[in-house]
C-alpha cells in the first residue's frame, strides 16, 4: 500500500521577502483559471499533461509560438518560471474540472427534485478565481538543498526571479520513520506570518496478513461523553485490554467558549466572530490529534493488527436541539470524522488495517446478549435487562469488535453448510444488526465443537 507523510520545516531566515512569490503565483493561477474556463469545452476530454501543453501554447510566447492567443500572461508575469507555470496550469485545470463536476451534480439534484415535485432552493456552485494555493518548488529548477537545514530557492524579488538562500528547521527522519522513503518536491506554505517548506515522503507499506483466528482487534467507540473508548480482543471474544480516552479540560473550555459565542451572537447578530472560532478550532484540533495518537499507541501496545470503528454516516441532530447545544453537537460530530480519518492514516502508515462496521444497535444491545439496554440522562451508563449496570461506550466497543470478527468468520464460512446451521441454533445471527460479543462467543463454541 502506498503511503505519504508530510513533514513541516519552518523557514527561520525570511518572512516578508517571500510574500511577493506567493502573491505572483496566486495571481497567475487566477489568470489561468479564467483561461481554462473559457476554453474548457476544448480541453475537457484531454489529459492533464495535454492540457498543460495546450494552455502553454495559448498563453506563452516562444520561438515556435510567436503569437499566443492570450498575450497578457507574458506581459503580467514576466520571466515566470516554466515549472511554476506548468504547475499552476495543472492546478487550475483541476479547480475548473472540479467546479464543472459539482455543477453537474447540482443540475442532477435540481432535475430529481423537479421530477418529484419538490421545491429546490439550493444555489448553484460558482467558480472562484482567487485561491489560497501554494507553489511547488521543483528540485534542481526551483529548489537546491545545500545542507540539512539550508537551501537555495527561486523567488520573485524586486521584479525579477532570483535565487535566495534560506535556513529552515531540521526534522528527525528516523524519529518520524521516513528515513527509508522517497523525498518529494517541497511546497512553499504560508501559515499566519511564517513560511515553511512542506516536504512529502512516499513509500510502500505492507499491511498485516494475519489470519482472523490469530488477529487481535482494537475496537474503538467514538462516544458521547468520552472522546473514545477502546478495547482489544482476540478472535475468541476474550477482552484483553480497555482504555478510556477523554480531554476533560479542553472540553470544559470548549463548552464555555461555545456558550459565550452564542451569547455574543444573540447580542450582536450572526457575525463571523473570528476570535471565538480561532480558540474553538485550536481546542478541536488538539482533541482530534491527542485522541488519534492515544488510540494508535494503545493498539500498538497490545499488538493489534486491525482497528475497527463505526460508520458515521450523516449527522443527525435530535429534535429540539438549538443554540449552543446544537453547535456543540456539530463540533462533536466533526471531531469524530477527523479522528476517524487521522486514525486511518496513522494506522496504515504503521501497517495496521482499518475496518468500518455497521453501527446499528452497537450501543443499544448488551454485550452479554441479554437484549436492549436503558441509558441514563447523561447516556454514559447502560442498564441491562438483568439489572447489571455497565459503561455504555465500553459496552459498544465490545460489540464493535465482535461484529468485525463475526463478519470475517461469516465471509470465510460456507453459507449453505455451516453458517445456516449456526443460525438455526442461534436465530439472532440472521440479522447482522443484532450481533454482539455474546454472539461471537457462541459461534466460536459451536465451531470448536464441529471441528
Amino acid at each position: 500500500m502506498k503511503v505519504v507523510k508530510t513533514l513541516k520545516h519552518t523557514i527561520t531566515s525570511h518572512r516578508r521577502m517571500l510574500d511577493a512569490t506567493l502573491h505572483v503565483y496566486q495571481e497567475a493561477l487566477s489568470f489561468l483559471i479564467t483561461v481554462i474556463q473559457e476554453q474548457f469545452m476544448a480541453l475537457e476530454s484531454l489529459s492533464t499533461q495535454a492540457v498543460v501543453t495546450a494552455v502553454e501554447r495559448l498563453t506563452h510566447r516562444t520561438r515556435h509560438n510567436p503569437n499566443p492567443f492570450y498575450t497578457e500572461f507574458d506581459q503580467r508575469f514576466y520571466k515566470f518560471p516554466s515549472y511554476f507555470r506548468r504547475s499552476a496550469i495543472a492546478e487550475a485545470f483541476g479547480i475548473v474540472k472540479s467546479h464543472h463536476s459539482r455543477f453537474q451534480l447540482w443540475q442532477a439534484e435540481r432535475q430529481h427534485a423537479g421530477q418529484e415535485g419538490k421545491r429546490f432552493s439550493k444555489k448553484p456552485p460558482t467558480l472562484q478565481a482567487q485561491h489560497q494555493a501554494f507553489p511547488c518548488l521543483y528540485k534542481g529548477n526551483m529548489f537546491k538543498r545545500t545542507s540539512d537545514t539550508t537551501a537555495n530557492i527561486k523567488v520573485f524579488h524586486q521584479g525579477d526571479w532570483v535565487w535566495l538562500p534560506i535556513t529552515f528547521k531540521e526534522q528527525d527522519l528516523f524519529k518520524r520513520n521516513v528515513w527509508s522513503m522517497k523525498e518529494c518536491n517541497p511546497t512553499l506554505v504560508q501559515k499566519g506570518k511564517r513560511y515553511a517548506l512542506h516536504i512529502a515522503y512516499d513509500g510502500d507499506v505492507k499491511l498485516t496478513q494475519a489470519e482472523i483466528s490469530k488477529q487481535r482487534v482494537c475496537a474503538v467507540d467514538l462516544g458521547l461523553t468520552n472522546s473514545a473508548v477502546c478495547s482489544v480482543m482476540d478472535a475468541n471474544g476474550t477482552v484483553l485490554a480497555r482504555a478510556f480516552i477523554n480531554q476533560a479540560k479542553e472540553k470544559d473550555r470548549m463548552r464555555q467558549i461555545t456558550g459565550k459565542l452564542k451569547q455574543a451572537q444573540r447580542q450582536s447578530g450572526l457575525g463571523a466572530k473570528p476570535n471565538f472560532w480561532r480558540r474553538m478550532n485550536g481546542l478541536q484540533t488538539h482533541i482530534v490529534h491527542d485522541t488519534a495518537h492515544r488510540i494508535i499507541a494503545f493498539a500498538q501496545k497490545h499488538s493489534a493488527e486491525v482497528i475497527v470503528m463505526e460508520f458515521l454516516g450523516k449527522m443527525r441532530l435530535l429534535k429540539g436541539t438549538w443554540g449552543a447545544k446544537r453547535l456543540r453537537a456539530k463540533l462533536q460530530f466533526w471531531a469524530k470524522r477527523r479522528i476517524q480519518t487521522k486514525v486511518s492514516e496513522m494506522a496504515h502508515f504503521l501497517g495496521m488495517r482499518v475496518s468500518i462496521i455497521n453501527p446499528a444497535n452497537t450501543s443499544a444491545l448488551a454485550f452479554d446478549g441479554s437484549g436492549f439496554v436503558k441509558r441514563n440522562t447523561k447516556r454514559d451508563v447502560a442498564v441491562f435487562t438483568t439489572g447489571k449496570t455497565y459503561h455504555a461506550d465500553l459496552n459498544a466497543s465490545y460489540n464493535i469488535g465482535a461484529r468485525y470478527v463475526l463478519r470475517s468468520i461469516h465471509k470465510a464460512t460456507s453459507e449453505m453448510k455451516m453458517w445456516l446451521s449456526l443460525e438455526a441454533k442461534d436465530p439472532s445471527l440472521a440479522k447482522r444488526t443484532y450481533w454482539t460479543l455474546a454472539s461471537l462467543i457462541r459461534v466460536q463454541q459451536a465451531l470448536s465443537l464441529q471441528s
